[in-house]
């Protein structure tokens, strides 16, 4: 107990806004500072100098290759260039200190490429702003397990209401003021029928789901990018905000693992290689929400949602499964499942069936299904700066409209691909979306 306890509180350090990043920084400073102080020699001078400077412009060049060659698949954050060269320098610094020196500077050299290496992590983290907590860095959950649900229900056969949910709702004195999130595992698992091995989901409960007598509530099945944690944390603050202004209404959401391991890609498809993601999400999720949580089961009120990695997920499900599907968030979403290494995708997500792989496209399933969208909703978002990933979004915004759908495109203002995008895309999507689910009165 006290094992799993330490570790709990281990994996639940802030590495963005805690104490943590702080202390590793004032410790590389404190390493720089202590190998900077020692008689000033000419040579020694132009040593540390050159050192620092040649580990500085190395980092430069590190971010520029990286970018241009898009190795990582999104335009790295602004912190990062800075970062990476602080690193290259004090790492050069380091380097210089081992020659003709005590034994004494050369463990601070030591201490110091290990502060550095520590530092520039986190500070680069803290710009992707995706992993919070050690845990989440690791792919290491610390949801708790939810408390709530009481196990499978009879079917629920709320449909379509007679009037929309908001005229009708008057929220308990006793409702709580924010939504309750934690982990669906042991009775409350979703169980992958088709050899899909997925991390454990999680879930968000509004306010509004959280009192007696609760009313039935759209659904949102959620997805996060790849690396990434079905983790609940920007979605549920997102809701939050606009739960806030809508008397605790919000929908409940199931956030689930579309990767397995968040160092592959199983291109949103069923595979001999990874098993049956589609199946998961549009057999075994469906069937789960409908038996065990109070939602509304007409598909108005049914979302799939993703961001990057996810958020291709959700374009390809929305149009190939329209009876499911009827509204679609993408944040920053790729523009297919599988456009960053199609080679890869062919050959493990299709059996290297080329052919087989471009008819999974949503373009694709959006013309097979044409005429099925009309009564659909699409929100598509992505950062001002962040130009590919708007392209994909405008592109797929014409799409989904050209197939029917009522669509928004929206370019966050300031925002990358990463934490900007999220906080940015998602409170937007859903204001836009409350409407259609019976949540807010119609803009005017």
């Amino acid at each position: 107990m006290r094992r799993r306890t330490v570790l709990h509180w281990f994996y639940n350090i802030n590495i963005i806004d805690g104490p943590l990043p702080i202390v590793l920084w004032s410790l590389a400073a404190v390493g720089v500072l202590l190998l900077l102080i020692r008689r000033p020699t000419r040579r020694w001078l132009l040593v540390a100098v050159g050192s620092m400077l040649g580990g500085a412009a190395l980092g430069l060049a590190l971010v520029i290759v990286v970018d241009m060659t898009g190795v990582v698949g999104v335009p790295l954050p602004t912190p990062t260039a800075p970062w990476l060269a602080a690193m290259f320098a004090a790492i050069g610094l380091a380097i210089a200190s081992f020659t003709k020196s005590s034994r004494r500077r050369k463990v601070i050299a030591v201490g110091l490429v290990v502060f550095s290496l520590l530092s520039a992590g986190l500070g680069i983290n803290a710009g992707f702003g995706i992993d919070r907590t050690i845990g989440s860095a690791l792919g290491v959950s610390t949801q708790e397990a939810i408390e709530g649900l009481d196990g499978p229900k009879p079917l629920d056969t709320a449909t379509t209401p007679a009037a929309p949910l908001y005229a009708s709702w008057e929220p308990p004195a006793d409702m709580p003021t924010t939504g309750k999130t934690g982990l669906l595992t042991g009775s409350n698992a979703i169980t992958s029928s088709a050899g899909f091995a997925p991390r454990e989901a999680s879930i968000y409960l509004p306010p509004a789901a959280q009192v007696a007598n609760a009313p039935a509530l759209p659904l949102v099945v959620m997805m996060m990018g790849q690396p990434g944690n079905p983790q609940p944390d920007f979605i549920a603050a997102a809701l939050d905000e606009v739960a806030a202004r809508n008397k605790g209404l919000a929908p409940i959401v199931i956030i689930a693992d579309q990767l397995g391991d968040p160092d592959t890609d199983p291109v949103c498809a069923d595979s001999a290689r990874y098993g049956g993601v589609d199946t998961y999400f549009n057999k075994d999720i469906v069937a789960y929400a409908k038996k065990t949580l109070h939602i509304l089961q007409d598909p108005q009120y049914w979302t799939i949602a993703g961001y990057s990695n996810g958020g291709a997920c959700a374009f390809t499900w929305a149009a190939k499964y329209p009876e499911i599907w009827g509204n679609i968030i993408d944040i920053s979403g790729n523009e297919w499942p599988g456009d960053e290494n199609e080679a890869a995708a062919i050959a493990d997500g299709y059996g290297g069936d080329a052919n087989a792989f471009a008819a999974a496209k949503p373009a694709s399933w959006l013309e097979k299904n044409k005429g099925k969208f009309a009564a659909h909703m699409a929100v598509f978002t992505a950062g001002e700066n962040d130009p590919e990933y708007t392209q994909f979004a405008a592109s797929n915004a014409a799409l989904a409209e050209t197939a029917g759908f009522t669509t928004k495109n929206y370019v966050v203002p300031g925002a990358d691909h990463v934490v900007t995008a999220l906080r940015g895309g998602l409170p937007y999507a859903f204001t836009e979306l409350y409407p259609r689910l019976g949540l807010a009165a119609p803009t005017p």
